[in-house]
């Protein structure tokens, strides 16, 4: 099959071939079957909450609308990788232009920074209405909420937009078969016939700053909120914080440690079968969009109750 797609001497490539995750042919469509039913979660999931969010006026708060920024991230982070991913398992290997390449993985990235900065925004908000409940209104303004969304945006475009630049200067004259099931900065380089030290050095040190800056803070707001937590006076108080805290913690959990295990993996984990790394690196991008609705819809009491309310309360009447 490799022989098949061996395509050779594109200084400007027409087209890559995704192979999949290698080693693992023969298990692609049984693998296929759970990536479409979590696709299929991470669609749902995430269209509830957004629609809920848009519609009840109740959950028109600071933290809601950061939610609804995540479950927007995650919708385009399914969308991008995910569909294609489960062509592949199903049907083999499949071409991808270069345009859609470079689109495919600019947006995959893009999504990336903007979930890590927009938890970010969310335990700054948690921080805000826990340590300074009185002035959790006047603090969070809406103008101020523009300025962070608007920060959020720019920022995560910043980063990740120079990758485009960094991948079209190259020149590409080997095999265009990319071992993996989607499009992602380094994959794209190591095919170029020239010198990629720029690629490796800003598509490792760029990320890694950036998400190490934003778990440093998410830290030290979480520090602070826990200190404030337990200041407060009566227990039913602070069991009602922490459960505030608990469902964005576990999305922190879910988010960021995959993303650097594989990471990791990648860089240092020569030692690793590639097919095990291509398989986590297909759940990050695959899980995380599904249970984060499942994780806020559970432990969010106002969210539980507007499901409960849309679609068993309503059957009912």
């Amino acid at each position: 099959m490799m022989a098949t797609f061996n395509l050779t001497s594109f200084v400007n490539p027409g087209s890559f071939i995704l192979l999949g995750i290698p080693g693992l042919e023969h298990f692609h469509i049984w693998i296929g079957i759970p990536f479409f039913i979590i696709y299929l979660v991470a669609l749902a999931g995430n269209s509830v909450l957004l629609y809920l969010i848009s519609m009840k006026r109740s959950l028109h708060e600071p933290m809601y609308f950061f939610l609804s920024m995540l479950a927007a991230t995650d919708l385009i982070l399914s969308n991008t990788c995910v569909p294609k991913t489960f062509s592949i398992f199903w049907l083999g290997p499949q071409k991808i232009t270069f345009p859609g390449c470079l689109t495919q993985m600019f947006f995959l990235h893009y999504s990336f920074a903007m979930d890590s900065t927009t938890l970010l925004a969310m335990a700054f908000d948690r921080y805000i209405a826990i340590c300074f409940p009185l002035r959790y209104n006047t603090i969070l303004t809406r103008q101020v909420i523009t300025k962070i969304v608007m920060g959020i945006i720019s920022r995560s475009f910043c980063i990740i937009f120079p990758c485009v630049f960094l991948l079209k200067r190259l020149p590409f004259c080997q095999t265009l078969i990319i071992p993996h099931t989607y499009c992602e900065h380094i994959g794209i380089a190591q095919l170029a016939c020239a010198d990629i030290s720029i690629n490796i050095w800003y598509g490792f040190a760029v990320p890694v700053m950036t998400v190490t800056s934003d778990l440093i803070l998410i830290g030290i707001s979480y520090t602070l909120i826990l200190r404030a937590v337990f200041n407060l006076p009566s227990q039913d108080a602070r069991q009602k914080a922490l459960s505030t805290c608990g469902s964005h913690v576990c999305v922190i959990l879910i988010f960021y440690i995959p993303a650097i295990f594989s990471v990791l993996t990648h860089r240092f984990g020569h030692n690793i079968p590639h097919s095990f790394h291509i398989l986590i690196a297909n759940l990050y991008v695959a899980i995380p969009p599904a249970l984060n609705p499942i994780i806020y819809g559970v432990k969010t009491k106002q969210i539980r109750e507007k499901i409960i309310l849309l679609f068993f309360l309503k059957g009912t009447q």
